[in-house]
């Protein structure tokens, strides 16, 4: 049988399209993830940069200033050196948790960003059960703090995994209820539900003033979820050194480091979409004209506002959050368990209370 030499031709074409066509399909999954964990690496570096910088000014310090202009890379540089020091692994201690734990903590942080919208429909992954798959996934990162604990075979470590591990059980419940309530308001576990919502009514739609309560309780309970001072007794270093961490060294303590700023980032997010209306620009609703019709903006422009008004919101209450860890006293470990069993739980459940008996009667 005789083939012809234009149908040969033919067919490695065909085949050397289909294959350009799967390698298209699989760089158009990855370029959100990519592009995603680079934005959060760059927000992790502003963040410590801003802490350091906010520290200093209010303890009348310079803060960083050599390594770059305004010392921008001076968190960079200190990643750089973790990178290269030498890991360190008690002898006695069991490897395989040592070494699992910190990964562990990481990991469950970065995949709760696959539900945030940064701006108008401009999310990784809009799900159904949205908020209650990042309070699921924060969950396990306890997991990996008790099991760096018990695995370094020191009982400075153990006893600060086990204070992480009460210490968020103690405020889980709470932020959990709270997120209940913002979903009985939205009729929606979705975040991207929960914007809309909020958006439809503009600046006064924000479950900010609809929920304050709920908004103090989530505020405290993000901050212990956090392990921010007045609430880091699991690295308490009065009592137990450095807490989990003790026996770490190298790129190993830098993933704590970095998972604790993943979290507090996380948490800030999560304030902005549940109470602060997300990437809705309503707050000069009434100065901004018709042309600029920004919260339903399509293509680049839109999105890229959508984000900028999102992360000014995640930003503002970073602020918050670094002015209260060097304002504000640590906590005692049973002060910090009354508060959260004896306080924030029933008052939780109180306001879940009063916004399912206001959902009942607007029937």
């Amino acid at each position: 049988m005789i083939i012809d030499t234009t149908e040969i031709q033919d067919i490695n074409s065909f085949s050397r399209l289909e294959s350009l066509k799967e390698v298209y399909g699989i760089l158009w999954v990855l370029a959100p993830i990519f592009t995603l964990v680079l934005g959060i690496t760059i927000s992790v570096l502003a963040i410590v940069w801003l802490e350091r910088e906010i520290s200093a000014g209010i303890q009348q310090r310079i803060g960083p200033e050599y390594a770059g202009p305004w010392g921008v890379l001076q968190a960079l540089a200190d990643g750089t050196k973790l990178l290269f020091k030498e890991n360190l692994i008690p002898s006695r201690g069991d490897i395989r948790l040592f070494s699992i734990g910190p990964s562990i903590s990481v990991i469950s942080i970065l995949i709760s960003y696959s539900v945030i919208p940064f701006g108008y429909n401009f999310v990784l992954s809009d799900l159904n059960i949205g908020v209650f798959l990042w309070i699921a996934i924060s969950s396990i990162a306890p997991i990996g703090l008790l099991m760096s604990g018990y695995g370094s075979n020191n009982k400075y470590s153990f006893l600060g995994g086990l204070r992480a591990a009460a210490q968020s059980i103690s405020y889980e419940i709470p932020l959990t209820l709270c997120v209940l309530s913002i979903s009985l308001l939205s009729n929606s576990l979705s975040t991207v539900d929960i914007v809309d919502t909020q958006s439809k009514y503009g600046f006064g739609g924000w479950n900010l003033w609809r929920q304050p309560i709920g908004f103090i309780i989530f505020l405290i309970s993000s901050l212990a979820e956090c392990e921010r001072l007045p609430f880091d007794l699991p690295e308490a270093e009065e009592e137990l050194v450095a807490g989990y961490q003790t026996e770490y060294s190298g790129i190993k303590f830098g993933l704590f480091y970095v998972a604790s700023y993943l979290n507090l980032l996380i948490s800030s997010l999560f304030v902005t979409v549940l109470y602060l209306g997300g990437s809705n620009i309503s707050i000069p609703y009434i100065f901004v004209s018709e042309f600029f019709e920004i919260n339903k903006a399509y293509g680049v422009f839109g999105t890229t506002i959508g984000i900028f008004i999102t992360l000014a919101k995640t930003y503002l209450f970073l602020f918050i959050s670094i002015t209260t860890r060097w304002t504000l006293p640590r906590l005692r470990m049973d002060q910090l368990l009354n508060l959260g069993w004896k306080f924030l739980l029933p008052i939780s459940l109180g306001n879940l209370l009063l916004t399912t008996s206001s959902q009942l009667f607007s029937l």
